[in-house]
């Protein structure tokens, strides 16, 4: 079995731009996406699409993730970002935040197939001529799974290339464990490509997934926020092409972050660093021992506080790279 397409994940927050620029040095991921760019009702396009630039990840594609709730608007917002370069327009169908939901937007569109189909196939259709594909990312419901097929089959009838399916509810949000059946009777619903996505930490957990799901390609998120090199161990673990892990690139990588918020406030500088490491510091149990070290850091100098993490991580690290000869 060869390896799967593997997605890096569009993460609210964790997986903003800087994370993708310096993940995308490390690289194994077949493409990225962008965090969700929102379109309300009251939106002016140009302006948004603006924000979203296809060259974040270069040479990894980034596609884009939209959400809203307005068809009309949500097609022009597709057509302007496939102008803009995108080679994907993601629908954001699974974002659980109150606050997205209060207004109709993100997991709260799985309470109405109808409005997703309506919004899928509005952005499919003006896509069609560009041969850009139009994809859904969706959870497993809203309350619960009662409209589980229907959400599935109203993004495939509107025209979506693929779906990529989170299996848990909006009420769920992060809660553990991601329930993978779902993956599978999902992939017997639909007749078009199904990403797995959903509590993939190890190489293992991919060749899992596929396993018992039959998906046709992986999406990992937060995974790769705690291991940047999940893609390349997972392309190895599958026989695939792959750059072994070594510590001058996850240094860089680490680096790359930092320098992508050099224009940022020095408490915005800290505090990004400090979300990074809170992952980071998740590899290894001996990690998790010293992530306090890292959390509670007081000094407001950023470079400082930058050379500190790094050496507190490559200590941590240190016994797993050498057992894994790396």
């Amino acid at each position: 079995m060869g390896c799967p397409k593997l997605f890096l994940a569009p993460m609210e927050g964790v997986g903003s731009r800087p994370f993708r620029k310096a993940l995308a040095t490390i690289g194994g991921f077949d493409e990225a996406s962008t965090e969700f760019l929102r379109v309300p009702c009251n939106a002016h396009v140009p302006s948004l699409a603006k924000k979203y630039d296809p060259h974040d990840t270069f040479p990894i594609p980034q596609a884009a993730q939209i959400m809203g709730s307005v068809p009309h608007l949500m097609a022009e917002m597709t057509a302007t970002l496939i102008k803009r370069g995108a080679p994907r327009v993601d629908l954001n169908c699974g974002c659980p935040s109150n606050t997205v939901t209060g207004r109709g937007a993100g997991s709260s569109l799985l309470r109405t197939p109808q409005l997703l189909y309506e919004i899928t196939k509005a952005m499919a259709d003006v896509a069609l001529a560009s041969k850009i594909p139009v994809t859904v990312k969706l959870r497993s419901g809203f309350h619960d799974t009662s409209l589980f097929a229907d959400n599935l089959l109203a993004a495939q009838e509107g025209g979506a290339a693929f779906v990529t399916l989170h299996p848990r509810t909006k009420l769920d949000g992060y809660k553990p464990p991601a329930d993978w059946s779902l993956i599978a009777k999902a992939k017997k619903i639909l007749k078009i490509p199904l990403v797995g996505n959903g509590d993939i930490k190890s190489p293992q957990d991919v060749a899992r997934m596929l396993e018992m799901t039959g998906c046709d390609a992986i999406m990992i998120g937060r995974g790769a926020v705690i291991d940047p090199w999940i893609f390349h161990k997972t392309k190895a673990h599958f026989g695939c092409a792959y750059i072994p892990q070594n510590w001058e690139d996850t240094e860089n990588y680490i680096r790359s972050f930092f320098n992508f918020h050099i224009q940022c406030p020095v408490r915005t500088q800290i505090n990004q660093l400090k979300q990074l490491a809170s992952f980071l510091f998740q590899y290894t149990p001996r990690l998790m021992e010293l992530k306090a070290q890292i959390l509670t850091y007081r000094d407001q100098d950023p470079k400082q506080f930058l050379e500190h993490l790094i050496s507190i991580y490559h200590s941590g690290l240190s016994n797993t790279l050498i057992s894994q000869n790396y």
